[in-house]
């Protein structure tokens, strides 16, 4: 039983990598086909690999829903993706370059507000909201792409803030974590 279990988790990682996905969405894809029922300890046991490796990709396939596989396709967190669609706005054309920089800020911004400006109750504090807007300005208006003009950059910054206003509490906790 260890060994189809096992078996199973692994074969279950190698769909899971065919189809590009994280490990947040590879752990609640586990955790759906093991409350799906879809497949069980028996039919594991007698299936072939590649046989088990179809069928898991066909189910790891069937439970993507679409902002699992935008979240995948532009290669994003949760949390990533809804400031990275904030700032893709239709008044500004980017190239693909523009495009990966703008993730790359992204990912930057979050990890400098988790890391240092995001401290318990920093919405309380007046000095600990400053640091986040100027955090967050400060990477606008110096590592967007040029097609951000300033004046865009500033609808966007007000945007950007309010989300993580709203989503960010401190210490590590967010609407986004588990």
């Amino acid at each position: 039983m260890i060994i189809s279990f096992f078996l199973t988790d692994f074969v279950f990682s190698l769909a899971a990598e065919h189809i590009c996905l994280d490990d947040s969405s590879l752990q609640q894809l586990s955790q759906r086909l093991k409350a799906s029922g879809t497949m069980t300890l028996n039919d594991v046991g007698s299936m072939n690999v590649d046989v088990l490796f179809e069928r898991l990709v066909q189910f790891v396939r069937q439970e993507l829903n679409v902002e699992d596989r935008r979240h995948i396709a532009e290669q994003l967190s949760e949390e990533e993706l809804a400031i990275f669609d904030v700032l893709i706005q239709p008044d500004v054309a980017l190239s693909e370059e523009d495009k990966a920089e703008v993730k790359k800020v992204v990912r930057e911004l979050l990890e400098t507000l988790k890391h240092e400006k995001l401290v318990l109750d920093w919405r309380k504090k007046q000095q600990a909201q400053a640091a986040v807007k100027k955090t967050v300005r400060d990477m606008f208006y110096y590592a967007l792409p040029a097609s951000y003009t300033e004046e865009i950059c500033e609808r966007l910054y007000a945007a950007v803030y309010q989300h993580i206003y709203d989503s960010y509490f401190g210490e590590g906790r967010s609407v986004y974590a588990a």
